[in-house]
């Protein structure tokens, strides 16, 4: 149990403590929140068993003896294991929808979220999507949220890690898409022969070597699997690129999130129009090309990936 701070009663009180000690220990904020106050005020009002909305009238509400005690254990968890706030409550949000994550997927943060609220709008007629493919799914958040804002299509969630697959089937069922959402393992494309999807969404593993050994402690609690993407960070993209087409129907897109590593990839193929997405709530380093351009492009990624 940790030492209980003195003068602490209400929420606002907790949530300002949570957020100095966050400070003065230096945490560092990127999934989920990105400061101190935000993410104090998740950890407080999971805590407390309260939505995340909660109206502010509330949050001068003195807390129990018994409630005190929860609150101060999970602010020092965070401080003390320097886990990202998701892991320590087990609750993700992404597109709104609320999510299960533990250890064995990445925390969902992508800004793929806005396109798929929008229904790919207007990279492609949402009512001629009928199959789409979620590629290196983790905690299969892309595609789930394509089947709640999509309810006619029927959606692949694809990785190679078993463990992520039985986080992505919680997800399933707590969105009740059963129907249409089928976890499969597999190394990328190598289990999906004969299939052809109208969109393929991936954010796959692509920090580079470098990168990856100067992430903050709270990213190295995430699993390396999710994150490491070879010396150059375009192992994997390399190869989408490259199989990709086999997948796409005549007039499919393949949309792929490379972060930092998009610098990179421009450089190697300066010819290949990238189409380079924006967001408004934030966010880059998500690329989009056609089928037809894939195809006559594939000579350049086939050398690549090898």
């Amino acid at each position: 149990m940790s030492e209980q701070p003195d003068g602490l009663v209400s929420i606002h009180d907790f949530v300002r403590w949570g957020a100095s000690r966050f400070n003065a220990a230096g945490l560092f904020f990127g999934h989920g929140t990105d400061n101190a106050l935000d993410e104090a005020m998740h950890l407080v009002l999971h805590a407390l068993h309260l939505p995340p909305d909660l109206p502010t009238t509330y949050r001068d509400c003195r807390l129990t003896a018994g409630e005190r005690v929860t609150v101060t254990d999970l602010v020092e968890r965070r401080i003390r294991e320097r886990k990202p706030a998701a892991y320590l409550t087990q609750r993700a949000w992404f597109a709104g929808l609320e999510l299960y994550v533990n250890e064995d997927v990445l925390v969902p943060r992508s800004p793929l979220a806005e396109l798929i609220e929008a229904g790919f709008d207007p990279w492609i007629d949402a009512e001629r999507v009928g199959r789409m493919l979620d590629l290196c799914t983790g905690s299969g958040c892309i595609g789930i949220a394509a089947a709640v804002y999509l309810p006619h299509v029927e959606v692949d969630l694809v990785d190679i890690s078993a463990a992520a697959l039985r986080v992505a089937e919680r997800n399933i069922e707590r969105h009740g898409v059963g129907d249409r959402v089928h976890p499969l393992e597999s190394d990328l494309f190598s289990a999906l022969e004969g299939r052809l999807y109208d969109v393929i969404v991936s954010n796959p593993p692509y920090v580079g070597a470098e990168e990856l050994a100067a992430l903050p402690e709270e990213y190295r609690q995430e699993p390396t699997l999710g994150l490491a993407g070879g010396e150059s960070g375009l192992d994997l993209v390399l190869r989408i690129l490259r199989d990709a087409p086999n997948f796409l129907s005549p007039e499919g897109i393949l949309v792929v999130e490379v972060g930092s590593s998009g610098a990179e990839l421009t450089r190697r193929f300066p010819d290949v129009p990238f189409l380079w997405l924006e967001f408004e709530r934030g966010g880059e380093g998500v690329f989009l090309l056609n089928r037809d351009q894939l195809i006559t492009y594939h000579e350049a990624f086939a050398e690549a990936a090898g």
